[in-house]
């Protein structure tokens, strides 16, 4: 009996698991604090959690990204993509030689009519470079020089949430590792204080029953879950059972997280699971946070004028304002990948009134930010990347009215900006066609995107590989090549 019990312990799991005790042990040491010079050098040279590409990097040109997702779809046409043709045409069909057969949402696929609709907005040359923006967003075109404006995105998914789990997994299915997970698992962290991920989420003026965001788009899928995105929420307990219960207290705790740790090291040398390493070192993420996360949202100590730069929402805690600033402020402590949502953007009816207040909301803080991080030299190796999951037809939704109109969702073209972090200021890049319908110039694929922004932060997508269930996995699957167009 005691054979057969010991053949049974002796799976690949188990023989794995044990092989790499002696590197766990390591791991441990360090998580714990007992090799405090190891875990200084671990940290200065990959993060701690990394490196998962060692020896295969490239020179890189940004250290962390900031990802502003506006979700729900900007409008292209209202704001980047000027399109005069349609103020000639305004009324008429859209051609079926534009058309070509494409695919319709069932939510227009019933109209007898698809009548062009020109925007209500002006718009207006920007910069050195003259980038075309509308009067919806001055702040964004006072930046222009700072932008690069890619007018010629392109995506597969026609609905929300396939087309926004394809940009943030590479996938329109749920359950991929989303974006920051795998560049928090490529890179590691750069501040053992924080998070190497970090989740914001608003609304202001948006449609109150716009397409909900479920936490699987910062999930880590099938990577380690120490790589998952971490919520900051706007309440007083900015993360979900951080603080301690009353009564215990930060010996206490101590004390309770080293036993425990004695436990999960226990359970990870007879089993190997390496989910039993990331149990230990969220632990003790958590027990720093409860100095780091109080510290970091606390703006007091802001000046006026930089309040003043993000605009009056600033002090309202989860306004898409008070989040930019937060993001500055995670920048500032080398948090790795930060993402804000900002939801809203859906506008199928009433759009000239609803986008307006929609880019009143966003318009001011988006710009301060990346004035924000230039003044302060955090530019250069920030990435900044705002969009969102697809563009807005050239016809209307429903009735025309001399004040109103809707556009549907168009996965066919849509506009995405780009700033720091070493991608070219001033450009402007691709193009659509006169309806902004068709791609005629330079299009780029979701895939390449997410391939640049790996590579601006010195990563191979191609070598950025994870084996699950027997097949080599990465961000951009089979796809993408990175745009060197883009890159100063």
């Amino acid at each position: 009996m005691e054979t057969i019990k010991r053949v049974q312990q002796c799976n690949r799991r188990h023989f794995l698991g044990g092989a790499g005790v002696g590197l766990g042990a390591v791991a441990l040491q360090c998580l714990a604090g007992g090799d405090q010079a190891f875990a200084a050098k671990l940290t200065a040279s990959h993060g701690t959690n990394g490196p998962a590409l060692a020896g295969s990097q490239l020179q890189p040109r940004a250290k962390r990204v900031i990802y502003l997702f506006q979700s729900g779809a900007p409008s292209q046409i209202e704001m980047f993509d000027h399109k005069p043709m349609l103020q000639r045409l305004a009324g008429q069909e859209l051609p079926a030689s534009v058309r070509m057969g494409q695919r319709l949402t069932t939510m227009t696929a019933g109209q007898s009519s698809f009548p062009l609709v020109p925007s209500k907005f002006a718009f207006a040359k920007s910069g050195a470079a003259g980038a075309e923006c509308s009067e919806l967003i001055p702040h964004t075109a006072a930046i222009a020089d700072n932008l690069c404006i890619v007018k010629s995105m392109v995506t597969e998914a026609i609905n929300h949430d396939p087309a926004i789990t394809f940009c943030q997994t590479g996938s329109q299915l749920a359950g991929r590792p989303s974006i920051g997970a795998w560049i928090a698992y490529g890179l590691g962290a750069l501040n053992r204080d924080l998070p190497s991920f970090v989740v914001m989420l608003s609304r202001a003026s948006g449609r109150a029953n716009d397409q909900p965001l479920y936490d699987r788009l910062w999930g880590s899928g099938f990577l380690p879950t120490s790589h998952q995105g971490v919520k900051l929420r706007s309440g007083a307990d900015p993360v979900l059972y951080l603080a301690n219960p009353a009564g215990c207290s930060p010996a206490l705790r101590r004390d309770m997280l080293d036993r425990l740790a004695t436990l999960n090291k226990a359970a990870y040398s007879q089993s190997g699971d390496p989910e039993t390493l990331t149990r230990i070192e969220q632990y003790e993420l958590a027990f720093r946070m409860q100095t780091s996360v109080p510290e970091l949202t606390d703006i007091s100590d802001e000046p006026a004028h930089i309040l003043d730069m993000y605009g009056p929402s600033v002090h309202q805690p989860g306004s898409y304002a008070r989040n930019c600033l937060l993001v500055r402020r995670l920048a500032e402590r080398d948090v790795r990948f930060v993402q804000l949502y900002h939801m809203g953007w859906d506008q199928h009816n009433a759009l000239p009134t609803n986008l307006a207040q929609q880019c009143k909301d966003t318009d001011q803080a988006s710009a301060a930010l990346v004035k924000d991080l230039k003044q302060r030299g955090l530019l250069d190796d920030t990435l900044v990347v705002w969009g969102g999951e697809f563009g807005r037809t050239a016809y209307s939704q429903g009735p025309v009215t001399a004040e109103s109109y809707g556009r549907d969702h168009h996965p066919r073209c849509f506009t995405v900006w780009m700033a720091g972090g070493g991608v070219k200021g001033g450009l402007s890049y691709g193009a659509t066609d006169d309806f902004s319908y068709n791609i005629v110039d330079k299009p780029v694929e979701v895939f390449d995107l997410n391939a640049t922004m790996l590579h601006l932060l010195g990563i191979n997508h191609e070598r950025l590989t994870y084996q699950f269930q027997g097949r080599d996995f990465r961000l951009t699957d089979v796809h993408g090549k990175v745009v060197h167009d883009l890159i100063a």
